[in-house]
């Protein structure tokens, strides 16, 4: 595995990040212990998680597994690099019972304590904001966090699908506390959807923030899927699968992609990882596999070294939006 710093920290985690939101849901709970187990085993040191995974009545339920997992010792936890996400409505209550959502201080504080319990946990490493809350002033947030870092029930604090302005505006206001402020932005970014490129990440790298990429394979689209649905007959399902359907030039777009890689003997999940391990400003993609077959295609990865014809390929292919903000200034 390679390691490298979570944007200005000191704090070294693993250029593959595991995301867990398939545990629970997807995955039985001997299952995902053996997918943890194997991560760890091959290096994997960042384990990316949410109070809200589980979904529906069993929200929680992906905290309660990795909990399992880390009672179970052998220095699990010592090894983790732990993160959780606050925002998201834990109550049964829809719409949610008043203060049981979003970043009010008193929510947070709830909040922490029982992802704490599920965790099995006395602390974690990166509380991150789910979303941003409009209504709960940035200070009464950081008034909360500071309180939570004093306890020492959280270390950092990271931004999940914050716009660049919400991204200066937290870290400007933690900065005049004299705080560390926003350490990680978890962002949609992957080459079929590159808007990030416009304003979330210019702002995390000016802000010294991690990229931590989520869905790095546009729900499947970029892994290959044309080349699946072949295989199975033309009976292959998902999201994908109803994208390509709906978008002939989409499908154009995704052969071209797949055409590409075959020509280079890559395989499309892969590149598309490898790809993003490439940009500027990120840490590592958040591989989310529902199988060991999955995470190891994610472990490959790392050391798959895009040449620069594949690379330009790509980029003829998807291209990005440009430079900011002469992308959109001029």
């Amino acid at each position: 595995m390679k390691y490298t710093q979570l944007g200005r920290t000191g704090l070294e985690v693993s250029r593959i990040v595991l995301g867990t939101m398939n545990f629970g849901p997807l995955t039985n709970e001997a299952d995902s212990h053996t997918l943890m187990d194997a991560a760890l085993d091959a290096g994997v040191n960042y384990f990316d998680t949410a109070n809200v995974y589980g979904w529906g009545e069993n929200k929680g339920r992906t905290e309660e597994i990795i909990g399992t997992w880390f009672a179970q010792g052998g220095g699990r936890r010592d090894k983790v690099v732990l993160a959780t996400k606050v925002n998201g409505n834990m109550a049964a209550d829809n719409p949610p019972w008043p203060n049981h959502h979003k970043l009010s201080a008193v929510n947070i504080r709830r909040a922490v304590d029982a992802s704490l319990k599920r965790l099995q946990t006395d602390h974690i490493d990166i509380y991150q904001f789910h979303h941003v809350d409009r209504n709960t002033p940035i200070e009464e947030i950081w008034q909360a966090i500071e309180v939570l870092i004093q306890q020492g029930k959280i270390l950092y604090a990271g931004s999940s699908n914050f716009p660049g302005y919400k991204i200066a505006q937290a870290n400007e206001a933690a900065w005049h506390r004299g705080r560390v402020g926003l350490v990680s932005e978890q962002c949609l970014y992957n080459l079929a959807e590159r808007r990030a490129e416009m304003e979330v990440i210019p702002a995390a790298v000016e802000y010294g923030l991690g990229v931590i990429p989520w869905s790095p394979l546009q729900s499947g689209l970029l892994g290959g899927v044309i080349r699946k649905e072949r295989e199975r007959g033309g009976d292959a399902e998902g999201r994908s699968v109803a994208r390509l359907k709906d978008s002939p030039a989409l499908r154009d777009q995704v052969q071209r992609y797949e055409d590409l890689l075959d020509k280079h003997g890559i395989a499309p999940g892969e590149a598309a990882l490898a790809w993003l391990l490439t940009r500027p400003g990120v840490t590592g993609p958040i591989v989310g596999p529902r199988t060991m077959e999955q995470l190891e295609s994610g472990l490959r990865a790392v050391d798959l070294e895009l040449s620069d014809e594949v690379l330009t390929g790509l980029d003829e292919i998807f291209p990005g939006p440009g430079p900011s903000p002469e992308a959109f200034a001029w």
